[in-house]
């Protein structure tokens, strides 16, 4: 079976228990988690052959890391040095009072890796896919350096690259902006994945007002496929927040036989918000590459995918444990949430 790579930073992710601020009482949920591992458990609970690509400290916790990868069949190619592994804190929001994160990504083994460390003809032998995100290169400049490298060498073995802009303010702080970092990256992605604000942030797209809502995002999907000519696929999420708790979602894209809207699902009593984005990345990858290349497929794709990411909100944790029956139940309309027996 063709592999589908993806390459990022694995963190340990420590949050407050349910809805209390952070350190309200004396104790903080650990697990692992960031964007690309999201979508490497995702895309492996579908059923894809999936390798993960990394950088982790040699010690016990980067070992129980690579496991939490594992056990959910995820197969790892951890480059192990000294150091320490990237933390993130989450305090979940609740009504109006939003989430937020707090990043300790400082120094941590895969922002100091160089592009020779890893192997990368080994990395995409058999690959059919690479994935990578906005988040990995704005860790610092080594890490940047790895990405563009990856996206290089996937692209000179005929590796379908996808990356996901995903913006995130408080990490670019090492020198590059992240416009003059995601633009050089976005021109080897054949698959671009964002929100409007991350267009706007990471390419200088904006969002322009046309006279419905559908127009004013085909309009950007087109603007972003004019700058990158090598884009045969763009996906806009679109989220409305009501309040922390209360969210619209719906998806478009912009394939190559047309452009496509989701079903806009309200989402009501969020359990957590956190990795719906790379929830929607697993989905849309993996409806890309099992539904068929023409008009119907696509529009398939993007419902798969945009069903995949609803779901998460139901989930706690980083990862979408959702099952791929889970997830074409609720494509095909069945949204009661009634008991399955």
């Amino acid at each position: 079976m063709e592999k589908i790579v993806l390459f990022g930073e694995l963190m340990l992710r420590l949050k407050s228990a349910g809805k209390e601020r952070l350190f309200q009482s004396p104790a903080l949920e650990a697990v692992f988690g960031g964007s690309e591992a999201n979508v490497a458990v995702s895309l492996s609970i579908f059923g894809k052959n999936v390798v993960y690509v990394t950088a982790l400290p040699d010690n016990y916790i980067g070992k129980s890391a690579e496991s939490s990868l594992r056990y959910y069949g995820v197969n790892t190619m951890p480059l192990y040095k000294p150091g320490r592994l990237g933390i993130y804190y989450l305090e979940d929001g609740a009504c109006q009072r939003p989430s937020q994160v707090i990043y300790d990504r400082s120094n941590s083994v895969v922002s100091l890796a160089e592009p020779d460390e890893y192997n990368w003809n080994e990395i995409f032998k058999d690959a059919k896919w690479f994935h990578v995100s906005g988040v990995t290169p704005a860790i610092s400049l080594q890490a940047f350096e790895c990405t563009l490298r990856a996206m290089q060498e996937a692209k000179k073995q005929g590796v379908i690259v996808s990356l996901d802009l995903n913006y995130r303010k408080k990490l670019w702080n090492y020198g590059k902006t992240a416009s003059d970092a995601m633009r050089e990256l976005s021109t080897y992605a054949d698959v671009l994945i964002a929100n409007e604000e991350d267009v706007q942030n990471c390419l200088g797209i904006p969002l322009q007002n046309y006279t419905t809502p559908q127009e004013s995002y085909r309009h950007l999907c087109m603007d972003v496929k004019k700058q990158f000519t090598n884009a045969r696929y763009v996906a806009i999420t679109l989220r409305q927040s009501y309040s922390a708790d209360h969210n619209g979602w719906s998806c478009v894209l912009d394939g190559q036989h047309g452009f496509y809207e989701s079903a806009h699902y309200d989402i009501e009593s969020i359990v957590e918000r956190v990795g719906a984005g790379d929830s929607f990345v697993a989905g849309l990858i993996y409806g890309l590459t099992e539904f068929e290349s023409d008009k119907t497929g696509e529009q398939k794709a993007l419902d798969f995918a945009t069903a995949s990411s609803c779901l998460k909100h139901s989930i706690p944790g980083d990862f979408n444990l959702a099952t791929l029956d889970q997830v074409m139940i609720l494509m095909n309309g069945n949204s009661t949430g009634r008991i399955q027996r």
